[in-house]
C-alpha cells in the first residue's frame, strides 16, 4: 500500500551519522512521500536514497546557496508541495544548514515539522559517563588559537558538561589548551567515528587523553569532544598570563627577540601584531 501524501510543510529529517540502520521508519516514509528533498550534498544523500530504494527528486541546499535557494523552497511549499530538508548526517540546523530556511518558513506561516533522528553530540553525551542532566552544546570550537583558549578559559569554574565538535587536525592542540588552562586532571571524553566501524571512546584526564593522541600522531574521523565539570579535587589552575608575561616567557625559554616573541604571542592569541604590542605595553607597566 503506497504511503499517504504529505501535507505541505517543511520537514526537518534526521539522517544516520554513520550506520544506515539508525534511520527511522518515519524518516523513510517522509523521504519517500515528499515532493522534493533539499540536500546539503545531493551525492551524499543519493547514497542513502539508493540504499532504501527511494526515488524522490533532490535539490541542493548548502551554506553557499541557501540565501537564493531558501525562498525557492518556501515557494514550493506555498504552492502545495512538501519539502524534506536533510544534511549529510544528523539533524538539520545543528552545525549544518537549515536555520535560515526554518526562519523564513516561520515568517511565511509555513509549517515546520521535525522528524527526529541520529545526533552525534547526543550519542556522545549519553555514553560519555559525564552525565547528561546539565550540559551545554557549543558546536565547533573556534579555529583560531586565541579565540579557542578564551572560550576554554570561560569553562574554569563551570558546573556543566560542555560538548564540542572538533576537527581531527586540531584535536591535539585543543587537548593541550584544556590541560594547560583547565588543568591536566580535568576529565574529558573524545568520541570518535560514532556508529561507524571504528567507533571509539577515549575517557580520562586531559593529560592522559593528550598523551594517547600525541602517540598516535592524530585522531582521525568525526570527533565529538566533551569536557567534564569542575571537580573540587582538581588542582588549582594558574591565572592566565598577561601578554607581557607570555613575551617574557618566550624570550627566556626559547631565546627569542622581543619582536619575534610578540609575533608568536599575537599568532597564539589570534590578534593583530599592533593589538598585541599595545597590550604588551599596557601589561608590562
Amino acid at each position: 500500500m503506497p504511503d499517504a501524501p504529505l501535507e505541505p510543510a517543511l520537514y526537518l529529517v534526521g539522517t544516520p551519522i554513520g550506520n544506515l540502520e539508525d534511520i527511522t521508519l518515519r524518516a523513510l516514509r517522509v523521504l519517500r512521500s515528499a515532493t522534493l528533498i533539499a540536500c546539503e550534498d545531493t551525492r551524499q544523500t543519493q547514497k542513502l536514497l539508493n540504499h532504501f530504494d527511494i526515488h524522490t527528486k533532490t535539490i541542493s541546499y548548502h551554506d553557499h546557496n541557501e540565501e537564493q535557494r531558501a525562498p525557492e523552497l518556501i515557494a514550493h511549499i506555498k504552492a502545495g508541495e512538501s519539502v524534506a530538508l536533510v544534511t549529510d548526517a544528523g539533524m538539520p540546523a545543528v552545525s549544518d544548514p537549515g536555520h535560515r530556511l526554518v526562519t523564513l518558513a516561520m515568517e511565511n506561516n509555513v509549517a515546520v515539522i521535525p522528524i527526529p533522528g541520529a545526533s552525534a553530540f547526543l550519542s556522545a553525551l549519553i555514553a560519555s559517563g559525564l552525565g547528561a542532566d546539565n550540559f551545554q552544546f557549543h558546536a565547533f570550537l573556534p579555529s583560531k588559537s586565541g579565540q579557542r583558549r578564551q572560550l576554554i578559559e570561560a569553562l574554569k569554574a563551570s558546573d556543566r558538561v560542555h560538548v564540542f565538535y572538533e576537527a581531527p587536525h586540531r584535536i591535539i592542540e585543543t587537548l593541550k589548551d584544556i590541560a594547560e588552562i583547565l588543568g591536566p586532571s580535568r576529565h574529558v571524553v573524545v568520541a570518535r567515528e560514532l556508529t561507524k566501524i571504528h567507533e571509539e571512546f577515549l575517557r580520562g584526564s586531559a593529560q592522559a587523553i593528550l598523551k594517547i593522541a600525541e602517540a598516535r600522531g592524530e585522531l582521525k574521523g568525526e570527533i565529538t569532544l566533551l569536557v567534564g565539570e569542575t571537580q573540587a579535587t582538581e588542582a588549582p589552575v594558574q591565572t592566565k598570563e598577561t601578554v607581557a608575561q607570555m613575551v617574557t616567557r618566550l624570550m627566556q625559554q626559547e631565546s627569542l627577540e622581543e619582536k619575534d616573541a610578540l609575533k608568536r604571542v599575537a599568532r597564539e592569541l589570534g590578534i593583530s601584531k599592533s593589538e598585541a604590542y599595545r597590550e604588551f605595553q599596557r601589561t608590562r607597566k
